[in-house]
């Protein structure tokens, strides 16, 4: 009977190992998808501040060989602040407007 006993106790602690490692790796999942999705949304802000900072120069009949790779850094930084504002604007007036809110008030 405490040999039974024994062996139920041992087949449920597997169990429990085995499901704990399976719902580790759902999370794992979860975390590196997560982070391929900021990536990619980072790397499609960054394409707009390049594409941006490249009319704003050419506005200025300036061109990229014309500063140096920090200067141009610190003006794709600049850009790139400005479009997450903007974003960030546009989901507030959004999210306002789904409550039935008005931004104006």
């Amino acid at each position: 009977m405490n040999n039974k006993l024994e062996k139920l106790k041992q087949k449920s602690d597997e169990m429990l190992n085995l499901t704990k490692e399976q719902f580790g790796k759902g999370f794992d999942f979860a975390k590196i998808k997560s982070n391929t999705v900021k990536d990619k949304i980072n790397f499609k802000i960054r394409e707009k501040a390049i594409l941006s900072t490249k009319a704003r120069l050419a506005e200025n009949h300036k061109t990229f060989d014309d500063f140096s790779d920090d200067e141009l850094e610190i003006i794709i930084a600049d850009e790139e602040r400005k479009i997450i504002d903007d974003l960030k604007n546009k989901s507030l007036v959004a999210a306002l407007a789904f409550l039935g809110l008005n931004f104006f008030v």
